[in-house]
């Protein structure tokens, strides 16, 4: 495909998106009605599609419209790209510009607008982050990194980045962990490569890891939304014993085998057969959340989310937090963290929790902000008297 006709390919997946579809959904429907398409296509175009949806509203501004092809010129234009050399018509390229379009763009307000946030979001933000929420706001609209996390059970820094290095797959160390490698070059090849398949090396973001590193000597752990269960992961690396859970099991189906490809024994629990679970030294509650931290992975969730949701979030956050306090032993440690940079969810949720928990408190509480190194994350610690 041209470069023109690709961007004719994102043009159409995102007026799919504006008409209700999910991003993910949208594309692969895209991609199996294209079989032309080859994968460096489909790269190309997912990359349009996702930092327009980053953009969303800025876009549509330096556009001048709310549809895909508007949105789409908003994105060359701020790339400092004349769109006239893509949008061309020849081929399968979009048609070339009206003089209209040539000419309409709109201001980049409210603040909203270009800070690329829905308005009822920009006062939490600004509540939530202080004199960060405008620098975080356009984090956000950055291409998140590509980070590894070296499995200390199997390999060292070092010689990952070696055995990476083979399969032409460049890495730096991450200053927000010990463990934690970001990629330079060659993230594409990373599920490839034999220091992947081999479990030198899994998949999971800096600041997920960081939580994961602080948390003292092994013991017995439970990580209760395990979801595909990277953080259980990082914890048998450390040598804890783990058991997984999740309400949506699911989730988990990859574990089991993510978890032989690193070499660990991680049990899997249902949900429902916690209760009756001995207690744990460690809970740990990556609790379900906006995901407001790693809007830059999935945008889409950024103009999903309500002000419903996040109160229906928030109560479900609360339920969580009282069902996980039951499974500490006393002296032992529960963990609350979110991808989440929002108040609500964070720091205000966990003194609501302590104040009606009269055996918790807080021992120790930590946020890493949206940046080139990780996404944003919230972890608390919290010690239950005994």
């Amino acid at each position: 495909m041209t470069p023109g006709a690709r961007v004719a390919a994102a043009i159409e997946v995102l007026d799919a998106i504006d008409a209700g579809q999910p991003a993910e959904k949208a594309l692969t429907r895209w991609a199996r009605a294209s079989r032309f398409a080859g994968s460096k296509d489909r790269a190309a175009i997912r990359d349009h599609v996702f930092d327009v949806l980053r953009h969303w509203r800025s876009d549509a501004a330096r556009g001048g419209a709310d549809s895909g092809r508007a949105r789409m010129i908003g994105r060359l234009r701020d790339q400092g790209i004349d769109p006239d050399t893509l949008f061309d018509g020849r081929g399968y390229a979009p048609a070339p510009l009206s003089d209209l379009e040539r000419e309409r763009s709109k201001p980049l307000d409210p603040q909203g607008v270009a800070w690329d946030l829905p308005d009822w979001l920009v006062p939490i933000f600004e509540n939530s982050i202080g004199d960060e929420a405008e620098q975080t706001a356009r984090a956000l609209t950055e291409r998140a990194p590509v980070t590894l996390r070296v499995n200390m059970s199997k390999s060292s820094v070092a010689d990952a980045q070696l055995a990476l290095k083979e399969d032409g797959i460049e890495t730096i160390a991450n200053p927000r962990a010990a463990t934690a490698l970001t990629v330079t070059e060659g993230a594409r090849r990373v599920r490839h490569a034999l220091a992947y398949v081999n479990g030198l090396v899994e998949v999971q973001d800096a600041s997920s890891q960081a939580a994961v590193a602080g948390l003292g000597a092994p013991g017995k752990a439970l990580d209760m939304c395990a979801g595909g269960g990277g953080k259980a992961l990082a914890m048998a690396a450390l040598g804890w014993s783990v058991t997984a859970s999740d309400v949506d099991a699911a989730r988990m189906s990859d574990l089991p085998a993510r978890a032989a490809r690193g070499g660990h024994d991680i049990k899997i629990c249902p949900s429902g057969g916690l209760a009756s679970s001995p207690p744990f030294d460690l809970v740990f509650v990556d609790a379900p959340c906006s995901g407001s931290g790693t809007w830059r992975r999935a945008p889409d969730a950024k103009w999903a989310l309500t002000q419903d949701r996040l109160d229906d979030l928030t109560r479900i956050q609360s339920e969580i937090l009282a069902q996980a306090a039951a499974l500490v032993v006393p002296g032992g440690t529960l963990l609350y963290a979110t991808c989440s940079v929002l108040r609500e969810e964070n720091a205000e949720q966990v003194q609501n929790f302590v104040d009606g928990a009269a055996d918790f408190s807080i021992d120790a509480t930590q946020r890493w902000a949206v940046d080139e190194w990780g996404d944003g994350f919230f972890a608390t610690h919290l010690t239950r008297a005994g």
